[in-house]
């Protein structure tokens, strides 16, 4: 146990450490923004101890004791020949004091024969009321100043601190999303969309109510709090110690809540995630849903995920609902001591009411960020998660290693060469077993064989988006691996048979590999590959809006997209994976016909589960269980008699 949370107290500091280097290219700003947070702090504090001033030195003022002198002073009062000044440094003939008796102010005064007394006139008070006055309008206008200055110094801090925060998650949705599209494609296979998105959108969110609610807000708080007690100390020792008795009770709760909290947020990160897979999922596959009329069955299931999900978020409800109060009510025993102890110090004149006043005014406030820091608390274990999750990804070394050795010239041939390849998807589970071939430059093979057989490993290797455990794949006699990944794959064009097309335009889908293409070269492409036609009776040609994927297109016009897009990116080795599958027999002609100029002059690889599409290759290859039984042209291997020769047979059949 104790290692178990030495460990999880490792990662947390491990991951507030790499939140806090993301703000240091901030630091600047970060000093302003916390000198704004001391400056409101210190206008803060200093509004009760006005108000104080304001009770004590001057509303009560005149019931304090006075000095008689027979010397004028600035702020002394002239009655019957006497001067009256609360000064107390001041060396006089007598003393006097102002007392209030039903509805009249007496005035009581000692100059030696004893004490007398005077019923004071309005006229009379208003002179002994003058300095109060006078002090009064300086304070109102003292506790307006820092109120303005409060709200412009919160103005700036709010501003800049929600600026900097921005800035700060502009950078960490770049980088976790940059990171995410360099990733092979193994990494997607083991992950659902859903769960991605979440990393971009709803974690990368989380981590910005941090940077903008808790990191400074904290500091603030944290000065509050240390500012209310040393306050409070300086007014009444014994006050402040009867006022802070109960504090220990606030951390006994924080740290219950603390531990039930955190686990709480995990378990909702983790189980939001899961549920914005199973979204993403069943919306990419609602046509397969509405097919098999499993609606209900898609429903029941999200539901499942839903109530697992409320049942977490309700549990954080009762924890808040649960902590909250109880806060509130030690707050107001605390306030409720605080009444009692000093009301009776003010009834015997031992405390001033204004310190009283001042006492209740900051325990208010010294509440105000215990419950801040709660509430920040709740956003920092959120924030904890989503980083653990945003680096979780950020930490997948799963990525192709780019480390060119040799440039890839102009001048490629496309000579491709297989030398023992071997390669698993999962460890030890081998797809292609010591796989050997040679294409030479501007031929044209096909790899035939059944489903599972490796066909579409083949192509996924050639342009490395998975990298091969063993053996040696060459492009020209160089190692793939030893080329820039990315001059690579521009030398590669790939033709699937699932054609993606992204929102936007006809447009932005064919110049997708050169994006600098003008609109006379792409107008030409799709000319030459038979899409122009068809675009032309769009309503707004080659501007006209794609949906998602596509949806508005049929298969053969996306097909044909896909060419046009190809050939504008002029690749050396074109690849083709069951380009013609699931098209009519007039749009097949138009796509073959496309297929013959696409793959002129370039080194053609294909995949066809029908055999009449790759009849005229250079070369075939038949894949079994990883491996290359056979190969040659397709009169060789139909003399062969062999499995491609079986295949033969049985399209035939089919056909027939």
């Amino acid at each position: 146990m104790d290692q178990m949370k030495a460990n999880k107290k490792t990662r947390d500091s491990s991951l507030v450490r790499r939140l806090v280097a993301y703000a240091k290219p901030y630091w600047k700003m970060i000093i302003v923004i916390a000198i704004l947070m001391l400056l409101s702090t210190f206008f803060e504090l200093l509004r009760p101890y006005v108000l104080k001033i304001a009770i004590d030195d001057h509303i009560n003022g005149i019931m304090k004791p006075m000095v008689v002198t027979q010397t004028h002073t600035p702020d002394s009062v002239t009655w019957n020949d006497m001067y009256f000044t609360r000064d107390s440094e001041t060396t006089g003939i007598g003393t006097a004091h102002i007392k209030q008796e039903g509805e009249e102010m007496h005035l009581y005064y000692d100059t030696g024969a004893g004490e007398q007394m005077h019923v004071l006139t309005p006229q009379e008070i208003s002179a002994f009321r003058m300095d109060d006055q006078r002090g009064l309008w300086i304070l109102g206008l003292l506790f307006l100043a820092a109120t303005i200055m409060q709200f412009f110094a919160n103005y700036l801090q709010v501003l800049w601190l929600n600026k900097t925060g921005q800035n700060i998650i502009y950078t960490i949705r770049q980088q976790t999303f940059g990171h995410i599209v360099t990733r092979n494609l193994s990494f997607f296979d083991r992950i659902q969309s859903g769960r991605l998105v979440t990393r971009v959108t709803n974690d990368t969110e989380n981590l910005n109510e941090m940077y903008t609610s808790v990191l400074l807000n904290l500091i603030k708080d944290i000065l509050v709090i240390i500012g209310i007690v040393i306050v409070m100390l300086s007014l009444n020792t014994k006050l402040a110690l009867i006022s802070l008795s109960l504090t220990p009770l606030i951390f006994i709760l924080a740290i219950f809540f603390r531990k039930k909290i955190r686990d709480n947020y995990r378990r909702s990160k983790a189980q939001l995630s899961a549920l914005n897979g199973y979204l993403a999922e069943n919306i990419a596959g609602i046509v397969t849903t509405k097919i098999f009329s499993k609606e209900q069955k898609q429903f029941d299931r999200f539901d499942e995920q839903n109530e697992n999900y409320y049942q977490i978020a309700r549990e954080e409800v009762i924890l808040f609902s649960i902590f909250r109060p109880s806060i509130e009510m030690i707050r107001s025993l605390g306030i409720a001591l605080l009444i009692w102890v000093g009301a009776q110090n003010v009834a015997g004149g031992i405390l001033e009411f204004g310190v009283l006043y001042a006492f209740i005014d900051y325990m208010q406030r010294f509440f105000e960020p215990i419950l801040d820091l709660t509430e920040q608390y709740n956003v920092l274990q959120s924030a904890m998660a989503s980083s653990e999750r945003i680096f979780e990804v950020l930490d997948n070394e799963n990525a192709i290693e780019n480390k060119p050795k040799v440039a890839l010239g102009t001048e490629i041939k496309g000579r491709i060469e297989f030398e023992n390849v071997w390669f698993s998807y999962v460890e030890d589970n081998w797809v292609l077993k010591d796989v050997s071939f040679v294409i030479e430059p501007g031929e044209t093979v096909a790899f035939v064989g059944a489903t599972g057989a490796g066909k579409t490993s083949i192509i996924n290797l050639i342009n490395r988006s998975y990298d091969i455990q063993k053996g040696r794949i060459l492009l020209d006699g160089v190692d793939i691996r030893d080329y820039d990944l990315h001059e690579l794959r521009k030398q590669i064009g790939i033709v699937l048979q699932d054609i993606f097309l992204f929102t936007g335009t006809i447009k932005d889908n064919i110049n997708v590999g050169k994006q600098d293409a003008t609109d006379e070269e792409i107008e030409e492409v799709a000319r030459y590959v038979n899409a122009h036609p068809f675009i032309e009776r769009l309503p707004d040609k080659y501007n006209e809006k794609v949906t998602e994927r596509g949806s508005t297109l049929s298969t053969g016009e996306r097909q044909l997209l896909a060419f046009a897009r190809t050939l504008l990116a002029d690749p050396t080795v074109l690849i083709l994976d069951e380009a013609t599958s699931s098209i009519d027999t007039h749009t097949e002609e138009m796509i073959q016909d496309a297929l013959e100029k696409l793959s002129r002059d370039r080194t053609t690889i294909a995949i066809a589960h029908r055999l009449s599409t790759i009849q005229n290759s250079d070369k075939i290859f038949v894949l079994a269980h990883g491996e290359i039984v056979e190969s040659g042209n397709h009169e060789s291997l139909l003399e062969q008699n062999g499995l491609y020769s079986i295949l033969h047979r049985l399209q035939l059949q089919e056909v027939e």
